[in-house]
């Protein structure tokens, strides 16, 4: 099966809750390119030199600093929007700041996606609507395959947990109000570890390292053998947009829980990534120090991502080598006075034309 051609998007009206964060700003980059008028919904950036920032997405879409939580202004900009499509990446992501503030981690992504989908039911222009939680939403066994979008969701930590529970919800809401012939499509999506430019996020590696190199310090690793299924921003984004035009076209066809990760050869452990990282830099020192004290996160996860290929048409197109080259280049060409909006563009722009791995 061939994948919906992306220029559906252009004229289009839509709704990107999380716009100001490290995936919702690359997606409303990718929007804009494709000709949609976007609105984007989120607290202010919480990072300075973000890519919401670097590349002046709130100049690209209207802007609205609002909080998930609130039902009311949520639904209300809905309702003033009229979006037909709507992208729900607003989200407490990091899985150890659920540890230090577990109630405000179940509070935005549980109580946030109960409002995001009250919202939709109440808004009849919406047709379609991706709801983003997270890989970690699987019960985690530390088995060596894929987890598939049937198997058994659960959560250590919290943060995982609260990934779960919207899951739960997501299909609550999908059996109770979506499943009519005259609803909307509606998808909840699962991806891997997400890197890319613009990410500056505490606790990640990929900018723990960046901001190490720039700082002349050694790296130091915490978790160095942990495995993890890394992918490029635009990986899971181009999975999303591709659903999101399918479900407007067959929404009972394709509402449901779909993976997107990449291929099974770029499961790298955190030691592997970040040599990467400091070999395309051009300089730098890594020192592993477990910490043994750190609270529990997974150790080995990875995706199933069959249904997407076979039932989307849908597959990764940058294997593991060209997601680091891609990532770091990013860092070291804004890091060296290039524009962010021209860099972050562009690698859009060959994420496009790439019609497989790009090896490097």
């Amino acid at each position: 099966m061939k994948p919906p051609d992306l220029a559906g998007y252009r004229g289009r009206r839509v709704f990107v809750t999380g716009h100001t964060g490290f995936k919702g700003a690359w997606l409303s980059l990718w929007l804009h390119r494709l000709g949609a008028e976007v609105y984007g919904y989120a607290l202010p950036p919480a990072y300075p030199g973000s890519v919401y920032e670097a590349a002046n997405v709130g100049k690209l879409a209207q802007d609205r600093f609002a909080d998930i939580r609130d039902y009311g202004t949520l639904s209300a900009a809905l309702t003033d929007f009229q979006p037909e499509f709507v992208f729900h990446l607003a989200a407490q992501p990091i899985v150890r700041l659920s540890y230090t503030d577990p109630k405000y981690t179940f509070d935005v992504n549980v109580g946030g996606t109960v409002n995001v989908l009250e919202s939709i039911r109440n808004t009849p222009s919406v047709r379609s609507a991706i709801c983003v939680t997270s890989d970690k939403c699987y019960r985690n066994k530390e088995w060596m395959w894929g987890y598939r979008e049937n198997d058994e969701l659960g959560g250590r930590d919290p943060y995982s947990a609260s990934k779960a529970a919207a899951e739960l919800v997501y299909s609550s809401y999908m059996d109770s109000f979506f499943s009519s012939a005259n609803a909307p499509g509606v998808a909840s999506v699962r991806a891997g570890n997400v890197i890319g430019g613009g990410d500056w996020a505490p606790n990640r590696i990929v900018p723990d390292c960046i901001r190490a190199l720039r700082a002349g310090e050694p790296i130091v690793l915490r978790n160095p053998r942990a495995t993890r299924p890394w992918q490029h921003v635009l990986e899971p984004l181009s999975g999303y947009l591709h659903l999101a035009l399918a479900l407007r076209g067959e929404p009972r066809r394709y509402s449901g829980s779909w993976n997107f990760g990449p291929e099974s050869d770029a499961v790298y452990d955190v030691s592997a990534l970040a040599n990467g990282i400091v070999s395309e830099w051009g300089s730098g020192e890594i020192r592993e120090t477990p910490d043994p004290n750190a609270p529990h996160e997974a150790g080995l996860l990875h995706l199933s991502i069959d249904k997407a290929r076979f039932e989307l048409g849908w597959k990764p197109r940058w294997n593991f080598a060209a997601t680091v080259v891609r990532t770091t280049e990013w860092y070291r060409r804004v890091h060296g006075g290039e524009s962010a909006f021209d860099v972050s563009s562009q690698q859009i722009r060959q994420y496009e034309s790439t019609a497989g791995d790009l090896r490097t």
